[in-house]
């Protein structure tokens, strides 16, 4: 009898999370849908490709940003590790609204949500947008896996009709059915906790959203300006874009260089960064900086060396103080150069 009404209970579960299981298996379905099926977003080199909304991840990831940065400098890697990514989240997905291996597929889905969340769950222009994918997408995982599938799905299905294969040991941690928890209130307590301590963590870490100040980075463009060298007329900067708006670039209308006194000795317009030469950009990561239509275009993660010939300034070297980068929204960023006599 307890038997009985344990697989009743876990069935009322499973049936209970029902509209859970399907939006949140098309959340990653959907992901595959709208690479490969809707538009092909796996095309490197092209206007959409997903590697490179993978680069804008990097700034700010927690935790796995050295795997990221090796991607987004290996083009091939990155190109068949988003192969991978995207059949993993049609399968997982698919699998997850056809309730088939319910628990091996929510493992899927705890660890896709996790990923989500320590790459981008800084990144949201309005609201916390990927923080609050990748921590529900955790929660979700965890409770399908304590519930599994109910009456509408592969693995009740399977249960009812093919008890031989259902009746082995492995089926209930694979998928649904009796979980066959020795402390299952120890366990969902466990769990709970650590899933409610990674969600403050992550939520102060990314946005100050427990104590302090509140910061969101995807509001304003920042840009990191660093490497600056000044070799014979030849000058060199790293610039690097850490923060803004993902689905935009920041557009640089402005390249002054400045003297001792904060006198313009050098200055380039909108129009002609709109025709920097691509052969003084060398771009480290797959996001490009690149001109554009009216600028330089800097995409969010982006990283790239430019470099500039000063021949045709009046003044000494010696006198070359400062390089000041202007963005469309007003906001500047300076940098001291530093000379070296070759």
């Amino acid at each position: 009898m307890k038997h009985i009404s344990d697989s009743r209970s876990y069935d009322l579960a499973g049936l209970y999370t029902l509209s859970l299981r399907l939006v949140i298996g098309w959340t990653y379905f959907s992901a595959f849908w709208r690479r490969l099926i809707l538009e092909n977003k796996l095309i490197p080199d092209e206007a959409g490709y997903i590697g490179e909304k993978f680069n804008h991840f990097l700034p700010n990831a927690l935790g796995i940003k050295p795997l990221i940065e090796y991607l987004v400098t290996h083009p091939d890697a990155l190109h068949t590790s988003m192969v991978i990514f995207t059949i993993v989240e049609a399968v997982v997905g698919l699998f997850i609204i056809l309730g088939l291996f319910t628990r091996l597929m929510s493992i899927g889905i705890f660890g896709l949500a996790m990923g989500i969340l320590l790459g981008s769950g800084w990144i949201g222009t309005t609201c916390l947008d990927e923080w609050q994918i990748g921590i529900l997408g955790i929660a979700g995982g965890f409770v399908l896996f304590l519930t599994g599938s109910g009456p509408f799905s592969l693995d009740h299905y399977f249960i009812k009709n093919n008890k031989n294969f259902t009746r082995k040991k492995w089926f209930p941690w694979l998928g649904s059915g009796i979980l066959p928890l020795s402390k299952p209130k120890t366990i969902v307590l466990a769990g709970s906790a650590f899933i409610f301590g990674l969600t403050l963590y992550t939520n102060q870490y990314f946005h100050g959203g427990v104590w302090g100040t509140l910061h969101n980075k995807s509001v304003k463009p920042k840009i990191e300006i660093s490497n600056i060298s000044l070799v014979n007329r030849d000058l060199t900067f790293e610039i690097y874009r850490t923060e803004g708006v993902d689905v935009y670039g920041s557009f640089l209308i402005g390249i002054h260089i400045l003297d001792k006194n904060g006198n313009i000795v050098k200055a380039l317009n909108h129009a002609e960064l709109s025709k920097f030469p691509k052969e003084n950009i060398r771009n480290h990561y797959v996001a490009k900086v690149k001109p554009g239509k009216h600028s330089l275009v800097i995409p969010l993660g982006s990283k790239a060396d430019l470099t500039l010939n000063l021949n045709d300034i009046l003044v000494e070297k010696e006198e070359i103080h400062t390089v000041k980068l202007i963005d469309i929204s007003g906001i500047e960023w300076t940098a001291r150069i530093i000379t070296f006599n070759h």
